[in-house]
């Protein structure tokens, strides 16, 4: 299969000559092997027990070898690391090391943080826009800019064809397969991070029917901030034998050490007016086609209103995992600006928006998102709640929608559809 690009690329293009050693950090399966393999010249693959007993013996290998070197699945050798970060304080000269994991570092191993040698970019599933299915005509930066710029465009994309996109998977060796190998390629990933993943971390498993219920209850709550009790009850509805809170606290550590949950933080706002504004989290899945296959939802389903959510009153199943969708794109699209991505919400749950990226200058755009082509005022009135409450910090409102059509309305709210929106 032919490489594709994807926007860490540019990035990449732009810094690596520059910078000596750079981390591709993110879920099994998202394409950083790919996309690092594309500019080394050595490539030490540390799940293959032959390299990774050769690098164990003589750490020094990684400096014996031409480079760029890619090592990839670094964290199955933690003292790799560390000798990586040595070898850039001796000689820092850009472009040197590639460094690929899926994974933190196990409990109780202990690494120097590599700050100011090692530089961590994160990778996720494919954006929308880099799909192939269309070319956006909104820019994400643009928006962070100000300035209103212009909004416009058409898509031919409808509710079915990115209810398709949602099912089919952001993993790009699993969205081109036939549908029926992809949904069980989608279950082997599942069982591979209970059965496998986790153990081989370090991490002790012993009721993984116990955990992948919990997995799959967090799964449900995709797009809410539902409390940890309530994914708890949930996922042990009937029980009375219930796991330790202690246990479940471990399963969203590791979870998310291995990359598969990818939370939202709650945004907070520093020198700001906002009160009373929760810190809890909004949950997300790697891949919202994961949460889709624990679910057990399938197209006709979902388009029907189907699917059970965990503590979330209104919006639809296929609501839920939209919004997931445009919160991974979204992510992408901001990490190549070096721009953060939060929620907000206040405490007594009056207001709430979807999605906030504030730029390195604090500058703000806030996203709602809808399962909708239509846009009317009630749809917009959090979004110009916020413009009173922080004025001209607030670069740009958006809403992104299943429609077809890309504009401003008269109020100055951006109405994009997501398929026109890129980075």
């Amino acid at each position: 299969m032919a490489y594709r690009r994807r926007i860490v690329d540019d990035l990449l293009d732009e810094l690596f000559p520059h910078l000596a050693a750079i981390a591709l950090e993110g879920a099994k399966g998202v394409g950083k092997t790919a996309t690092a393999t594309q500019r080394a010249k050595t490539i030490l693959s540390l799940d293959e027990p032959a390299q990774r007993e050769i690098l164990a013996a003589n750490l020094d290998h990684i400096i014996q070898v031409p480079p760029p070197v890619l090592i990839d699945e670094w964290q199955l050798e933690p003292p790799v690391w560390d000798r990586v970060r040595r070898a850039v304080d001796d000689d820092n000269t850009g472009g040197r090391f590639l460094l690929a994991g899926s994974a933190g570092i196990a409990p109780g191993v202990r690494i120097h943080s590599g700050a100011g040698r090692i530089v961590s970019f994160p990778m996720r599933p494919l954006a929308f826009s880099e799909r192939g299915l269309l070319e956006p005509t909104v820019s994400l930066s643009d928006l962070l800019a100000g300035g209103q710029p212009s909004i416009e465009g058409h898509s031919p994309i409808d509710v079915s064809t990115y209810t398709d996109e949602i099912l089919s998977s952001g993993f790009p060796g699993i969205r081109v397969l036939p549908e029926r190998a992809r949904q069980i390629q989608l279950d082997s990933y599942i069982a591979r991070i209970v059965e496998r993943e986790l153990p081989e971390n370090g991490v002790s498993i012993r009721r993984p029917d116990r955990l992948r219920a919990w997995l799959t209850s967090y799964g449900a709550a995709t797009a809410t901030d539902a409390s940890y009790s309530k994914i708890l009850d949930a996922a042990t509805a009937g029980e009375d034998d219930k796991p330790a809170r202690g246990t479940v606290d471990s399963y969203r550590e590791h979870l998310t050490r291995i990359f598969v949950l990818d939370p939202i933080p709650a945004w907070i706002p520093i020198f700001n007016p906002l009160k009373r504004l929760t810190h809890t989290p909004k949950h997300h899945l790697v891949d919202p086609a994961i949460a889709a296959r624990l679910v057990k939802i399938g197209k006709a389903g979902l388009l029907r209103g189907e699917g059970d959510r965990v503590a979330a009153p209104t919006g639809t199943w296929l609501g839920a995992l939209f919004e997931s969708l445009t919160a991974q794109s979204v992510r992408v699209y901001a990490s190549a600006v070096g721009a953060e991505v939060g929620h907000l919400r206040t405490k007594d749950t009056a207001r709430e928006i979807d999605l906030i990226v504030e730029g390195s200058d604090r500058r703000v755009v806030a996203i709602e998102v809808k399962l909708a082509a239509t846009i009317s005022d009630h749809d917009v009135r959090h979004l110009n709640w916020l413009q009173q409450q922080i004025g001209s910090r607030l670069s740009d409102r958006v809403i992104v929608t299943t429609g077809q059509y890309a504009y401003r309305r008269p109020d100055g709210v951006a109405v994009i559809p997501l398929a026109l929106l890129g980075p």
